[in-house]
């Protein structure tokens, strides 16, 4: 009778979240209690000011603590030095404080602070600590599922510092930004679930902007993609991010997304 429930309970969570899990945003939702998600972020952006093609690869490990608590630990590698360059690592911290949930949809609103260093050049106005800046951001998310659509906000304060130890942040840019964000993701398949490890098909677009505090530069970014789902467990996303608007200066705005994400359920303590 347990095994059976706790199916049931799987079922019904694969269905709930399917469409919350976005590809470059996260929603107020966590990675469920005492489990552990591995993604590794892969992105091909093209260069604006020279030939060639910049790939990142960054290897993501979260945990999560309780319902309301998860840790996340990042790590940043690009081929910008014309070879695989380990660049810095991050740390994030998410907590969920609000929880509203009805029978075909919930409410959720978390906080999050992140912090990473990085000891890459500094090489353009945006400000990036997912990869490219040293410095520190923090944030609110808010989250709406309705039946298969997921809806999903965010607004942060970022902060770039010097990229140690040998490159000062440009007295010419504008340190500090506020970054703002909205997603919206739809299961597109299955229309109907016969059991839980059947393959999800989920289709998103985000839009992702940030203006510069000191000097008002700003950009647009929009993000469509599509994600697989496979066994309520493993997960592929394949996106693309092309700029709508921007003033500031960017080095590689546009280029495409290659997600694997697998998470291991109910580690034992």
């Amino acid at each position: 009778m347990k095994k059976y429930f706790f199916a049931i309970l799987i079922f019904f969570t694969s269905k709930v979240f399917a469409q919350e899990l976005f590809v470059v945003t996260d929603p107020a939702s966590n990675v469920p209690s005492k489990s552990l998600s591995i993604n590794i972020m892969q992105s091909l952006f093209k260069e604006k000011f020279e030939d060639g093609y910049n790939y990142h690869l960054m290897p993501e490990i979260t945990y999560g603590i309780n319902k309301n608590l998860m840790i996340r630990g990042s790590a940043f590698v690009s081929t910008r030095s014309n070879k695989l360059y380990t660049e810095g690592g991050g740390l994030m911290v998410k907590y969920r404080f609000l929880s509203e949930d009805e029978i075909h949809s919930h409410f959720r609103m978390a906080a999050f602070a992140r912090y990473s260093f990085n000891r890459a050049d500094i090489h353009q106005e945006q400000i990036e600590i997912l990869g490219h800046n040293t410095g520190f951001e923090s944030g609110i998310i808010a989250t709406k599922l309705i039946n298969k659509t997921a809806l999903s906000s965010s607004l942060s304060f970022e902060k770039a510092l010097d990229n140690q130890p040998n490159y000062k942040f440009p007295g010419t840019f504008g340190n500090s930004a506020i970054n703002y964000t909205f997603s919206y993701g739809r299961l597109m398949h299955p229309k109907v679930y016969s059991n839980f490890k059947e393959t999800n098909i989920n289709f998103m677009v985000e839009l992702v902007g940030q203006t510069i505090a000191q000097n008002g530069k700003s950009f647009l970014d929009i993000v469509p993609a599509v994600q697989f789902i496979f066994n309520s467990q493993a997960r592929v996303d394949v996106a693309y991010r092309g700029q709508i608007c921007n003033s500031m200066l960017r080095t590689a705005p546009n280029g495409i997304y290659l997600n694997l994400y697998y998470t291991f359920f109910n580690l034992k303590k």
